[in-house]
C-alpha cells in the first residue's frame, strides 16, 4: 500500500506549470518537523495536479500549514552531462489548508483532482 500523509508548512512558493493544454501541475517544498529536541524539518517535494493545482497556486503562499494526503512516486532521468538522476516526491490526492497564512486568509480545502 503506497498512502503518505503529512503535515507541514510551505518551505517555497507553489509554482505552477501547463504540461499539456487541458492540464497543469503545481509543485513546492513541504517542510516537515522531525520528532525530537532540536531535530530540524525533513523538506518533501510535493506535486498536485489540475484544479486541485490551480487552486493551490492561487491561495497558498510560503509559511502557510497544510495537510497532504497522497502517494510516492519516483522518477528518473538523465541530465545534460548524461547522469542518472533519481527524486521521489509525494503526489497529493488531497491538501487540506490549515491555517490562515493562505493567500486570501480563508482556510479551505483544496478540491481533489
Amino acid at each position: 500500500m503506497n498512502v503518505v500523509t503529512l503535515i507541514g508548512n510551505l518551505a517555497t512558493a507553489v509554482e505552477l506549470k501547463d504540461v499539456q493544454p487541458d492540464k497543469k501541475v503545481a509543485t513546492f517544498l513541504l517542510a516537515v518537523d522531525r520528532p525530537g529536541r532540536d531535530a530540524g524539518a525533513d523538506f518533501i517535494s510535493v506535486a498536485t495536479w489540475n484544479r486541485q493545482a490551480e487552486v493551490c497556486a492561487e491561495h497558498l503562499a510560503k509559511g502557510a500549514r497544510i495537510a497532504v494526503d497522497g502517494r510516492l512516486r519516483t522518477r528518473s532521468w538523465e541530465d545534460a552531462e548524461s547522469n542518472r538522476r533519481t527524486a521521489t516526491e509525494v503526489v497529493a490526492n488531497h491538501i487540506q489548508f490549515l491555517d490562515t497564512r493562505a493567500r486570501d486568509d480563508s482556510p479551505f480545502e483544496a478540491v481533489a483532482p
